[in-house]
C-alpha cells in the first residue's frame, strides 16, 4: 500500500538490540515480565501498513526492555487469521496483536463464520496509529468540492461511480458511511488492489476514487487526479491544504482507519498495563513518531482503557453503516 517500502523497513528493522542497562533504566525485576521474546502477529502480508506499525511496536519493546520482539506475520481472511491465533494464545503477555478496524470491529459484519467472538476474545492494550482515506477524483470530473460531489451524484442517480479496492474494504465502508450521511447514490466498482484503482483512474476511465490515502499521495501532489476531501476528523498532516468531510458540510464525518495492540483474554491486568503504558510512551517519542509518519499513518496513542472504549464507539457506528449498505456477512 505504502511506497519506499524497503526503504522503510530497513529503517525500522535496522538496529534494534540494546545492552541490558536499558532493562535495569526501566527497572524489571530479573524473572518478572518481560523474560523471553515476544511475539507480535500480524494478520497482512509483510511490507504493507500494518506490517510496518506492527515493526515499529516490535522495536520499540525490543530496544527499550531488552527482550526480543518478533514480528510474525499471518495474513488472510481481512487478518482473522492472525487474529484468531492470538485468540487462542497463552494470556501470558507474549503473544501479541497488532490489529486493524477489520480485526477488531467490522469483519464480524462482513464475515459469516468468525473464528473467535470479537467482544470477549482479546484484552484492548493500546491504540497505535490511523491513516485517512481519501476522496478524489480525475481533473476532468466537474466537481471540485465535497459539495459540488454531492451534487453532482445527486443530479445523475446511480451514474457516478467509484473505485475501491475491496467490498468491505475501508474505502468501500467509508463510501458507504458517505452516502449515508447524504443520501447520494453511488456505484461501487470493485478492484484487486489500489494499483488496479490507479491504473483507471488516472485516464479516467473511472470517475473517482475513496481510498488509503498515501499510494494516491504522489498522484494528487503532481495534480494527477484531485483530492476533494480526506475522511479523518483532521486535516492530514501531509496534505494540509485538503478539507476533511466533516468541515465539507458533512459534520460528524470521521472515517480513519486504525491500528492498535491487543492480548488474549485473561492476560494478567498488571501486564496488559505495562504494555499500554510502555507502547503508548513509545509512540509519543519524536523518533517512534517520525517513523509513522514517514509511514504515511499518524500516531495516535490510547490506553488500554482508551482503546476499549474507541472499540465501543466504532461498533455502533460501522454496525449502522454495514445494515444502511444491507452488507450480508458471506
Amino acid at each position: 500500500m505504502l511506497h519506499s517500502i524497503s526503504r522503510r523497513r530497513a529503517l525500522i528493522t535496522g538496529g534494534t538490540l540494546l545492552a541490558a542497562p536499558a532493562l535495569a533504566r526501566h527497572g524489571w525485576a530479573q524473572g518478572g515480565y518481560p523474560n523471553k521474546p515476544i511475539r507480535i502477529v500480524v494478520g497482512f502480508a509483510a511490507g504493507g501498513a500494518t506490517d510496518i506499525l506492527g515493526r515499529i511496536v516490535a522495536n520499540h519493546l525490543q530496544t527499550t526492555w531488552n527482550v526480543q520482539a518478533i514480528v510474525d506475520n499471518r495474513p488472510g481472511a481481512g487478518g482473522n487469521v492472525g487474529a484468531d491465533i492470538v485468540a487462542k494464545a497463552p494470556p501470558d503477555g507474549y503473544t501479541l496483536l497488532l490489529g486493524t478496524v477489520g480485526s477488531a470491529v467490522t469483519n464480524q459484519f462482513l464475515y459469516k463464520s468468525m473464528p473467535f467472538d470479537t467482544a470477549t476474545a482479546f484484552a484492548p492494550v493500546a491504540l497505535v496509529g490511523e491513516v485517512a482515506n481519501v476522496l478524489a477524483v480525475h481533473p476532468g470530473v466537474a466537481a471540485k468540492t465535497v459539495q459540488e460531489y454531492i451534487a453532482l451524484a445527486k443530479a445523475k442517480p446511480g451514474q457516478l461511480n467509484y473505485g475501491s479496492p475491496a467490498i468491505g474494504g475501508t474505502g468501500h465502508l467509508a463510501m458507504e458511511y458517505f452516502k449515508s450521511l447524504t443520501g447520494i447514490q453511488v456505484e461501487h466498482i470493485v478492484y484487486k488492489g489500489s494499483a488496479l484503482v490507479i491504473q483507471d483512474l488516472l485516464p479516467g476511465r473511472i470517475p473517482s476514487v475513496m481510498d488509503n490515502l498515501p499510494v494516491y499521495l504522489p498522484h494528487i501532489q503532481s495534480g494527477g487526479i484531485r483530492a476533494l476531501a480526506v475522511t479523518s476528523s483532521k486535516r492530514w498532516f501531509n496534505l494540509p491544504d485538503v478539507p476533511t468531510i466533516a468541515e465539507s458540510g458533512v459534520p460528524g464525518y470521521d472515517a480513519a482507519p486504525w491500528w492498535y495492540v491487543s492480548a488474549p483474554a485473561g492476560t494478567p491486568a498488571d501486564i496488559v498495563k505495562k504494555l499500554s503504558d510502555e507502547i503508548v510512551r513509545g509512540i509519543k517519542l519524536p523518533d517512534v513518531e517520525k517513523k509513522i509518519r514517514d509511514a504515511g499513518a499518524a500516531p495516535l496513542p490510547g490506553t488500554s482503557e482508551e482503546l476499549a472504549k474507541h472499540i465501543a464507539a466504532e461498533t455502533v457506528k460501522w454496525k449502522k453503516v454495514a445494515d444502511a449498505a444491507g452488507l450480508k456477512p458471506e
